[in-house]
């Protein structure tokens, strides 16, 4: 069974602590987690690219020029995709990109998410952010306490708004709920913080 240290807000360590492995040990599936991770991405889209085709475009209802005897090449109207002003050819409209994945398929990713940031020595456990009012400069103390210099993100649960909003003007620092846990915030960072109360939180979250 994996374990990793515990920290205190002043960088020190207080404990050790097990890491279930069941989530921080299992088999890294990365096709999960690509899949995973390409539906939040998609979901994240506004998808509200629009562009007007040569019937949308206003005007061009007359034919610009007779067919024949001019010299010019036959034009049927002036917002043909060839003339300026006119429509645009296979141009973007507003869509959902959004795709759904099986929940079976999300818990797999998660757990394969948790444990390569766990088999890479990329996570951190820490006791108590000990921040009783919000306040930028008391939590950069404890990032530099615990020598995070990084992008990071910290996992919190509910009840410490004060972590959230001490840590949420940090360049490079994501703040989430444990109940948010994704594979893609799980990834996207070079150190995952949990406190300890969300990593005992966590065995609720993922299940099987």
């Amino acid at each position: 069974m994996m374990e990793v240290p515990v920290l205190d807000a002043m960088g020190r360590k207080v404990g050790q602590v097990k890491l279930e492995p069941r989530i921080f040990e299992s088999e890294v599936n990365e096709a999960a987690v690509h899949q995973v991770v390409r539906a939040q991405l998609a979901a994240s889209r506004l998808g509200t690219s629009s562009t007007k085709t040569r019937s949308e475009v206003r005007g061009g209802g007359a034919k610009p020029w007779r067919q024949k005897g001019t010299g010019r090449a036959r034009a049927g109207s002036i917002r043909s995709p060839l003339w300026r002003g006119g429509g645009v050819v296979f141009g973007p409209t507003p869509r959902d990109y959004s795709f759904t994945v099986p929940k079976k398929v999300k818990r797999l990713a998660l757990r394969s998410a948790l444990s390569m940031k766990a088999k890479s020595s990329e996570l951190l456990v820490v006791d108590d952010f000990n921040i009783k009012e919000p306040k930028t400069k008391l939590a950069l103390e404890v990032l530099r306490n615990l020598k995070v210099s990084k992008k990071a993100t910290v996992v919190i649960v509910e009840g410490q708004e004060n972590v959230e909003k001490s840590l949420r003007n940090i360049p490079g620092i994501k703040t989430i709920y444990v109940s948010e846990v994704n594979p893609y915030d799980v990834l996207d960072n070079e150190v995952l913080i949990f406190t300890r109360d969300a990593l005992g939180a966590l065995t609720e979250v993922v299940k099987e």
